[in-house]
């Protein structure tokens, strides 16, 4: 016999849950997307002006 302890709490969502999931993943993406690009931005200015690489050789 299974242990009913071991089986998920399976559920249907409700519709508001599923439009608080979907704005909610997609504010997650912007801010992943905008890091990113802020990042990417970072290092084509630092390997462009040459800031940071004197240094280390």
């Amino acid at each position: 016999m299974e242990d009913p302890t071991l089986k998920p709490d399976v559920r249907q969502m409700t519709p508001e849950e599923l439009a608080a999931r979907k704005r909610r993943n997609l504010w997650l993406g912007l801010a992943l997307g905008g890091f990113v690009v802020l990042v990417m931005v970072t290092t084509i200015i630092r390997l462009t002006t040459g800031t940071g690489i004197s240094g280390r050789m």
